[in-house]
């Protein structure tokens, strides 16, 4: 029990004012404030580690005249050197059951569960010991790494010797390009290949291979402060990409029809570089050749069920 005092010094009210005697200078200023027991269906309850004490809050005579259902509460915390007790001990909650009050337990908690590693409790368990012992869960990742190297670096599939690039008249109007592969490519390295085929066009069809302006690369090496001539870029001659055909490819050979119509041979080296790249990669290429109307063991208006599939670009 409480004694008059101890309430008196929670709620601010010096315990003359309290029993009964003149209320001292600046009294008037808590003449609204009265005694509201701890009962009934809308009051909180205070619990304590050390068993249930009943107490007191305060209200104001505007709050208690209010017929809004909402009850106003206030966290009683007794003196921890009387009491034995911290501010920790002690806890407030709702009763069960009841609507539209705000509850303290909750809305102070912080955060409440932690993320979820069910997807990959191992590197769950890593996070969790990295702060105890940091030397253990960096070997720990290190055997991860190892364990799962096949997933994470994939070795090379392509082919470590160069790629021979030929061209046989080609005509830029008008010109098949040929492609010599070790193997015949399986659908990955096709839809690859497409891919890259598919981008080049773009990138030539927006004039973006333009060997009359290429200011930045002719700079050099040492330059520090570069700089670019927007007169310059937009007065020189425009590059295009008209047309390209389907990708033909029969067993290891395929080909590809093309009409990039200005003469501009940097389209070609963009072209050369990325095939160098994906047959050193990912599909070992053994020839390409710009131009040629024929190549030995093709043969024309191949159906597919013959072996012939022709994709589309």
């Amino acid at each position: 029990m409480l004694s008059l005092p101890r309430l008196c010094a929670a709620a601010l009210i010096p315990p003359a004012a309290a029993a009964g005697s003149k209320p001292p200078y600046g009294a008037h200023l808590c003449a609204s404030t009265s005694w509201i027991p701890l009962s009934g269906p809308r009051s909180s309850s205070i619990r304590k580690h050390r068993g249930s004490r009943g107490g007191r809050i305060f209200s104001t005579a505007a709050q208690r005249e209010n017929e809004e259902p909402m009850a106003v509460e206030a966290e009683l915390v007794e003196d921890a050197e009387m009491e034995g007790l911290g501010v920790e001990d002690v806890d407030v909650e709702e009763e069960e059951g009841e609507e539209g009050e705000f509850s303290f337990r909750g809305g102070y908690m912080g955060r409440g569960e932690g993320t979820d590693y069910d997807k990959d409790p191992e590197f769950a368990e890593i996070l969790g010991s990295c702060f105890d012992d940091p030397e253990k869960a960096q070997a720990r990742v290190e055997e991860r790494i190892r364990k799962k190297r096949n997933k994470i670096v994939q070795a090379k599939t392509g082919s470590s010797n160069p790629v021979k690039v030929t061209l046989n008249k080609f005509n830029f109007s008008n010109s098949y390009i040929w492609f010599e592969f070790y193997n015949a490519p399986l659908a990955n390295d096709i839809s690859l290949i497409c891919d890259a085929i598919r981008s080049w066009h773009i990138i030539g069809r927006l004039g973006g291979c333009n060997s009359m302006n290429m200011q930045l690369s002719q700079l050099p090496l040492d330059h520090k402060r570069p700089t670019y001539d927007a007169i310059q870029g937009a007065n020189v001659t425009p590059t295009t990409f008209y047309n390209i055909g389907d990708l033909e490819i029969q067993d290891n050979l395929a080909r590809i029809w093309v009409d990039i119509g200005t003469t501009e041979p940097l389209l070609l080296d963009v072209l050369i570089n990325a095939l160098i790249q994906i047959s050193s990669d990912y599909v070992g290429i053994k020839q390409v050749m710009f131009g040629g109307r024929e190549w030995e063991n093709w043969k024309e208006n191949m159906s597919e069920d013959a072996g012939c599939s022709v994709h589309k670009i």
